[in-house]
């Protein structure tokens, strides 16, 4: 179906700030993803399987399907609780009603961002190096930050990992769930086989791409991920 931009805010009502920094607060599991075949059933699926936060990252994309795809994936999310992350497109993430928009260290600045969301959408920001990660706790426009890549990945081309260490260091300035502290996800290589060696670094939050997008059962494979985050 094919929403013209008039329309994209409309379908469902936005959570308030407050209430998306509650769903934020309790996020374990953080799905970065392309389309997929049966797309909108994927999404449900994986969304049942405990994934908190999914976020289409689709380069190239042209605004309008963009935009139709986030919105379609926004009304699913908000039957699970869920959150719907843009990934980079703030002009995307102010029309289509999104929980979050996700920025790099090369994109819109997050107060810049923060200008045309308002204060209901979250924003977080991509860390590769101790001062990106200070920073991003630091500053006030920032609601979350991920840190990585730890492994290589053929997500990220040409970025270098950050192996463990970064993230302890995150562990110890930002302990996950204590008062005040920024929540923060790990990222890079992120699967079933290396979660116990992440969770080892104090960081319990993750971000996940082919760990769930290229599992045979993706809901299983979020459901297995969920439960492990859950009881650590």
């Amino acid at each position: 179906m094919v929403r013209s931009s008039d329309d994209l805010t409309s379908q469902v009502p936005s959570p308030t700030a407050q209430a998306r920094q509650a769903r934020l607060a309790d996020a374990r599991l953080y799905l970065c993803t392309g389309r997929q075949p049966a797309f909108p059933a994927f999404v449900d699926d994986v969304l049942a399987g405990g994934v908190d936060i999914v976020q289409l990252r689709e380069k190239g994309l042209e605004w309008q399907p963009e935009a139709d795809l986030l919105a379609e994936m926004r009304e699913i999310a908000q039957r699970r609780a869920a959150l719907v992350s843009a990934n980079d497109r703030a002009d995307l993430a102010a029309f289509t009603g999104v929980d979050v928009l996700h920025v790099g260290q090369c994109d819109i600045p997050p107060r810049l961002a923060r200008t045309l969301l308002g204060p209901d959408v979250l924003i977080g920001r991509s860390t590769h190096d101790p001062e990106q990660l200070t920073a991003a706790i630091e500053d006030p426009d920032v609601d979350y930050f991920c840190v990585g890549p730890v492994w290589a990945t053929p997500t990220k081309l040409g970025r270098a990992p950050v192996g463990l260490d970064l993230p302890r260091l995150a562990a110890r300035l930002a302990p996950p769930f204590a008062s005040g502290a920024k929540p923060w996800f790990v990222t890079g290589g992120v699967d079933a086989t290396t979660l116990d060696e992440i969770l080892d670094t104090g960081a319990r939050r993750v971000v996940v791409v082919r760990g769930i997008t290229g599992a045979s059962d993706p809901g299983a494979a979020a459901a297995g991920l969920t439960g492990r985050l859950r009881a650590a």
